[in-house]
C-alpha cells in the first residue's frame, strides 16, 4: 500500500486551514451591523405615545369627548323654571338644568327653546331666538344645577293677525349638541304666526348658578 509522505500531507491540510481562518477572521460587514438596532435607539411608536400623553391635559377649550367628561344629554337632567322678572313688554325666567344623573356632565351654548300645543307636542311659532354669546363649558356635578335665561314676550302686544295667538302647554327643550328633547310645563299664549316684528322668545347660553 502506497502511503502519503508528511511533506504532502502538510501541503493539503494548510489551503483549508487558510480557508477556515479566512472566513472565521476579520471584522463584521456593514450589512451585519446595520441589522440589529441599538437598544437605547426610541422607535418611532414610543416617540409617538409620549408626544400624545404629553398633551392630554384638559383645557377650557377641549370637547366633553376629550376631557373623558360626557355630554348632558336630555335623561341625565331635570329641568323647571325660575322665578321671572318683568321689564317692558317681557317676562325673564330662568331655565334651570339640574342634574340628576350619577355622573358628571358638561353643557356649552344654547339650549333649543321652542312653544308647543295639542296633545302631539306640535310647535307653535318660530324657536327662540339665541342672544349674545356662546359662552364657556359649564361641568355639572350630580346634583348641581345651570340655567339658561329666557325671554318671554307677550304676544297679546302683537297685531293678531301677524301674531295669530295660540293657546300653549309649554315648552320643548334640547339642551346643547342634543338631539332628544324635554318638556317644561308652561301654559299660555304664543304665537302661531311668523310676521310678528321682533322674537317671541329669546334664550341665552347656559351659566353657571
Amino acid at each position: 500500500m502506497t502511503r502519503t509522505k508528511p511533506a504532502c500531507l502538510a501541503l493539503l491540510v494548510a489551503p483549508v486551514v487558510l480557508m477556515v481562518s479566512a472566513c472565521g477572521g476579520g471584522s463584521p460587514t456593514p450589512a451585519a451591523s446595520s441589522s440589529a438596532p441599538s437598544p437605547a435607539e426610541p422607535t418611532p411608536l414610543a416617540t409617538a405615545t409620549t408626544a400624545s400623553s404629553s398633551s392630554s391635559q384638559p383645557t377650557p377649550s377641549r370637547t366633553a369627548t376629550e376631557t373623558g367628561t360626557g355630554l348632558c344629554k336630555a335623561g341625565d337632567v331635570a329641568l323647571s323654571l325660575g322665578q321671572g322678572d318683568a321689564a317692558a313688554g317681557s317676562v325673564y325666567r330662568p331655565l334651570l338644568i339640574r342634574n340628576v344623573s350619577a355622573r358628571p356632565c358638561v353643557m356649552q351654548g344654547f339650549p333649543g327653546v321652542s312653544y308647543v300645543a295639542g296633545d302631539d307636542g306640535h310647535q307653535v311659532g318660530e324657536a327662540a331666538f339665541r342672544e349674545g354669546a356662546k359662552g364657556a363649558p359649564v361641568t355639572l356635578a350630580p346634583g348641581a344645577t345651570a340655567a339658561a335665561d329666557i325671554q318671554f314676550v307677550n304676544v297679546h302686544n302683537y297685531d293678531p293677525a301677524a301674531c295669530r295667538p295660540t293657546p300653549v302647554r309649554g315648552l320643548r327643550i334640547y339642551l346643547p349638541q342634543e338631539t332628544a328633547s324635554n318638556f317644561v310645563p308652561a301654559p299660555g299664549t304664543g304665537c302661531a304666526g311668523t310676521a310678528v316684528p321682533d322674537h317671541q322668545l329669546s334664550v341665552k347660553a347656559v351659566r353657571p348658578v
